[in-house]
């Protein structure tokens, strides 16, 4: 798309779909509940739909939005999730008409100038912006934790976007616009096998720009290190997340 768009994801659209971790099911219930209305949520920067479906289960109506198309392709399907290839900070949406905004795991990636201005153009009155990203993950043991970091900090770490350092102080320093809503805790926890977890870090967008770059595969360094300090590669291993969530309502409903 036109507007200077970075596809970080592009390359590994599939992998990110199948080994992205899903969203705590509390989050939603708390969105939908904060919302003025349940008729249209919009996801913004949707990616392949884990939030977007998960949104589905509360909203009459999801327009999924993200300005990769390679992204969209691997979304999953839902009745009540509708699709579209759209800049962030042209969304195409109707004014006045969205209850929900959410952002998961995108935010550093957009113009948030220009997209917080869409955001207001296109949202009810009482209307919820809600933002959030998991940072750092950290794996069960701490042998098997520490090879974890070091593919993270020092194999693929400078290919690491720009970007990826408001993700990794929490969105410390991210200013919502309008008036600040105080949002719960919610934590991400998954118990996954040592190929899941492989996925996983093959899907990051700094494991892409490697390859790129370098033509060859990262995973190609952590599998053998990982594996060693793993044991039983189908024996399940806790991974956690923490999660920030940041969230702003427009006006008075």
């Amino acid at each position: 798309m036109s507007g200077g768009f970075t596809d970080h994801f592009g390359s590994v659209a599939g992998a990110y779909a199948h080994y992205r971790p899903t969203y705590p099911p509390p989050l939603f219930d708390w969105l939908a509940a904060v919302a003025p209305g349940r008729h249209r949520a919009w996801d913004c920067a949707t990616g392949t739909g884990q939030a977007a479906v998960a949104l589905a289960g509360h909203f009459s109506e999801v327009v999924a939005t993200d300005a990769s198309a390679s992204q969209l392709a691997a979304a999953s399907p839902h009745p009540r999730v509708h699709y579209r290839q759209a800049a962030a900070e042209s969304s195409g949406l109707e004014a006045n008409s969205i209850d929900l905004v959410t952002v998961a795991q995108a935010l550093h990636w957009l113009k948030r100038p220009r997209f917080f201005a869409e955001v207001e153009r296109v949202m009810r009155p009482g209307g919820v912006l809600a933002v959030w990203s998991y940072g750092i993950p950290h794996l069960e043991g701490e042998t098997a934790d520490g090879q974890l970091q070091h593919f993270y900090a020092d194999i693929v770490g400078p290919y690491w976007p720009a970007e990826k350092a408001l993700v990794e102080n929490g969105y410390r320093d991210l200013v919502l616009p309008f008036e600040s809503l105080q949002a719960p805790s919610f934590a991400m926890d998954v118990a996954w096998s040592l190929e899941q977890v492989l996925g996983y870090c093959s899907s990051w967008s700094a494991s892409a720009r490697y390859r790129e770059a370098l033509g060859s595969d990262p995973i190609d360094h952590l599998r053998p290190a990982l594996a060693a300090a793993w044991g039983e590669a189908e024996t399940p291993r806790r991974l956690h997340w923490p999660l920030t969530i940041k969230a702003s309502r427009l006006g008075s409903a």
